[in-house]
This record gives C-alpha cells, sequence and structure tokens, in this order.
C-alpha cells in the first residue's frame, strides 16, 4: 500500500513539474476555445470544472459554443423542415426562430453552470464573471449556387475591444453562433468560424476546437500528435478520404494559423480531462497544427549547453557515454545538432572531422519518451548530410550498447587500427568501445 501511494506520488510530481513551465508560459495569454452543442451533454461538469481552472491560472478564455443538435431537436419538435446545402444550414424563417431559441436557451444554461460556485470541485467558492454581448458584427451569406442561405450568415468583423475589455476585467467572454448586422438583423453563423475570427481579431495565442469526431489518426489509426501549416495543407490537399467535420476543422486550424494565431489545437472533447492534459503536458492529447516551429532539428548554441547536459547526464552515469564538462561541451558546441520540443531540448548528436575524409558521430542521444519516433534516424540523417557538405567520406562511432542500431543503418565493423590516429590516441581501452564506420560520399 505504501510503495502504491509513493508511485502516486510520484506520478503527481512528475505531472506538476512538467506542468509548471506551462503555468507561467500560459499566464496571460488569450486562448480561444470552441465546443459544439455536443459537449454540453454529459461531461459537461467536468469541462466547466477544467475551464475554470484555466481561468485560475490567469489564463483569458474566450469561449464560443456551438447549437446544432439543440436546433435540429427543435426543428424536429416543430416538423419544421431540416436544410443543408454544401454542409451548410439554410436558415429560414422556421429555423432562425428555433436557431435563437436553442442559442439563447443554451447559453443560459452554460452561463449557470459557470456561475455555479464550482460546488464539489477543488476551485468550490470560486467566483467567475461571464461576460457577453453585441462582440460579432455579420452579413448575409446571400445567394450562392442558386440557393439563397436565407439568414445564414459569416462574419463581418470582431470587436475585439470590447473583448478585451472584458477579458482585462478578469471575465471569462461567451460568444455564441449568432451575429448582428448594423441593420439589427439576426444571422445563424458556424461556430467554429467565430471563433477563428475571434482567435485572430483578439491576436490569441491559441485557438482550440473542441471536436465531436475523435483524434485525427494516420493511415496506420495513430493519433497524429502535430502538423506543421505545409502539413495540414497537404493533408486537405491529398488524396486520403477525411470527413466532413475533419475537412472543416482543418480548413478553419489552417485559416487561423495563416492569419496569425500562432497556434490551433483539435481535441476530442469526450477525453476526461483533455483540455488539461493538452494545455499543460509537453505531448498533449490532439494535434497541434502550428505556423511556428514546434520542433526542430539545428545547430546547437552556447545556449542549449544546460539542456544537453540535462539530457546526456543519465547516459554518462550508466557509463553508456563518457563524461563531458561543462567547460569541454561549451568548447565544442559548434559541433552539436540538437532537437528542441517546445523549448525542452530531447536529442542531440556531434559530428568531429579528421583529417583524410573521416569523421566522428559522437553523443547521438534521445530522450526516453522520444526514442519511438525516428527521431533518432533524422539525427543521423543530419549528421551525415552535414558531413557531406564538408567534403567528408566515411562516418565512423565508437558504441558500447548500440551496435546492432548503427548496423542496421549501414555501419560496418572496423579494427580500431583503422580509426584515424589522433582517435586511437584518445581511445579509452577500459571502455572496450567497438568501431564502426559507414561509407557517405
Amino acid at each position: 500500500m505504501v510503495n502504491k501511494q509513493n508511485k502516486e506520488l510520484a506520478h503527481l510530481l512528475t505531472g506538476f513539474r512538467q506542468a509548471a513551465p506551462y503555468i507561467q508560459a500560459h499566464r496571460g495569454s488569450t486562448f480561444v476555445i470552441t465546443f459544439g452543442g455536443e459537449a454540453t451533454g454529459e461531461g459537461f461538469e467536468r469541462l466547466v470544472n477544467d475551464l475554470a481552472l484555466i481561468n485560475t491560472l490567469g489564463v483569458r478564455l474566450v469561449l464560443v459554443h456551438g447549437a446544432r443538435p439543440q436546433i435540429e431537436q427543435r426543428l424536429k419538435h416543430e416538423h419544421a423542415e431540416i436544410r443543408y446545402v454544401n454542409s451548410l444550414r439554410v436558415t429560414d424563417d422556421a429555423a432562425l426562430k428555433a436557431v435563437k431559441d436553442a442559442v439563447g436557451s443554451l447559453r443560459v444554461d452554460i452561463e449557470a453552470r459557470l456561475s455555479m460556485g464550482l460546488v464539489n470541485s477543488p476551485l468550490a467558492g470560486s467566483r467567475i464573471g461571464i461576460a457577453g454581448g453585441n462582440f460579432v458584427t455579420a452579413k448575409p451569406l446571400g445567394i450562392r449556387d442558386g440557393v439563397d442561405y436565407c439568414h445564414t450568415g459569416e462574419v463581418r468583423s470582431i470587436d475585439a475591444t470590447g473583448i478585451h475589455q472584458q477579458l482585462d476585467a478578469g471575465r471569462i467572454v461567451l460568444l455564441s453562433p449568432l451575429g448582428y448586422s448594423p441593420t439589427g438583423e439576426v444571422f445563424n453563423l458556424s461556430a467554429e468560424e467565430v471563433a477563428t475570427a475571434a482567435a485572430v481579431a483578439l491576436h490569441a495565442e491559441k485557438l482550440i476546437l473542441l471536436v465531436d469526431a475523435g483524434g485525427l489518426r494516420d493511415s496506420r489509426r495513430r493519433l497524429i500528435r502535430q502538423l506543421s501549416l505545409l502539413e495540414a495543407e497537404q493533408l486537405l490537399r491529398s488524396r486520403r478520404k477525411l470527413s466532413g467535420s475533419w475537412i472543416r476543422h482543418l480548413n478553419n486550424a489552417v485559416d487561423s494559423c495563416r492569419r496569425g494565431v500562432k497556434r490551433t489545437h483539435l481535441l476530442d472533447h469526450h477525453i476526461d480531462g483533455g483540455l488539461l492534459l493538452e494545455l499543460f503536458t509537453r505531448d498533449g492529447v490532439g494535434t497541434l497544427i502550428s505556423a511556428e516551429l514546434y520542433e526542430g532539428l539545428r545547430t546547437a548554441t552556447i545556449d542549449d549547453v544546460g539542456g544537453i547536459l540535462e539530457l546526456i547526464a543519465p547516459l554518462e552515469e550508466e557509463g553508456v557515454l563518457v563524461k563531458r564538462s561543462r567547460e569541454l561541451l561549451e568548447m565544442e558546441i559548434d559541433h552539436f545538432l540538437v532537437v528542441k520540443r517546445d523549448g525542452m531540448i530531447i536529442a542531440c548528436a556531434a559530428l568531429y572531422p579528421y583529417d583524410g575524409q573521416v569523421a566522428e558521430l559522437a553523443c547521438l542521444v534521445v530522450h526516453p519518451d522520444y526514442r519511438a519516433n525516428g527521431r533518432g534516424d533524422s539525427l543521423l540523417e543530419a549528421i551525415e548530410l552535414r558531413a557531406r557538405h564538408g567534403g567528408i567520406k566515411r562516418l565512423f562511432v565508437l558504441t558500447t550498447r548500440t551496435s546492432h542500431w548503427f548496423r542496421e543503418r549501414g555501419f560496418t565493423s572496423i579494427e580500431l587500427a583503422r580509426l584515424p590516429v589522433k582517435k586511437r590516441q584518445l581511445y579509452n581501452y577500459q571502455r572496450k568501445s567497438k568501431a564502426y564506420i559507414k561509407a557517405i560520399d
């Protein structure tokens, strides 16, 4: 029982320590979070508690809710026509009445949930201010391809100043899928379009789409954890069959990134605590689409020394790597490449050229949490490319435990006598490292 408690405490500490830099980084940031009417059913109370927790951590929240299932329910009750063209609702007079009724009722429910004092939660007694208003100006979608969309509209502008005033006062801003025209008309809008437009207008750090379509998977059914803007665009243009909802989600994510939102997250709303896991852990549980370089391989700089030392320290303690002092690493930093993920160095490798068009591959290390995703191969490819550009024809490595990994990648065993003279002079016979070489010309 004690061991189980110790493991739980250790897990809690690990999670809290990993979350700490994100808590600090997100404080004062503006996040726009959108969810459909489906998310307001079972499990919504847990989501509300998570939103409240994020708010108490100093994040400025703008929430945008949808109401499609609630609208459908009202239309069916009234035996009214439900009509979609190109995945857009044709909002006639009867549909507009159902939209206003559903959105108004749902908005009251959401505000009530956010105002209930978070009973039976760690944040019981907290007071959360909720703000709403006519922050969204809309215009009619009009007639397209011969179809009159009636009261269906699109976003014309967002009152960013008014929203910022509410956020500055510490309130959560709640936006609905309704927009208003200067002439007093009401238009039915897409909640995701409202969220995208709001994120762009507010210069939000994040747009988070809580989707009802599960996670975005690759051809082998593995969760796609991140996409660059280019990769997301390529996925949309590819022949891969995507559902209409995923096409819509990806298009909104791409649109937001193109227009200045740094990061957009696509997250299954069914995952209990998913929002917290996505925002306060390194890998999250959803798909990140980023216009920035979220993870990149590059030449190391002096500022990376501490991160490299932290990465290689466990292997030095095990005797897998030769110990390097900070002073030595600082002098040799130009030889290193690093892979950095969200501010943390998760892999490194070094290239040391010798006379005779030969170089050593050294200190190839990948963090244990990231060894199953081909980063070692990416590092090796980058080292080989750098070597070729430097006129290197052969690459050798000394290893005590990873000989099979290198052999599988084209390295062959050699006698120590074939190593460069300078390397032989520095060889540690106590370690008994084996030497392997690979032609890369």
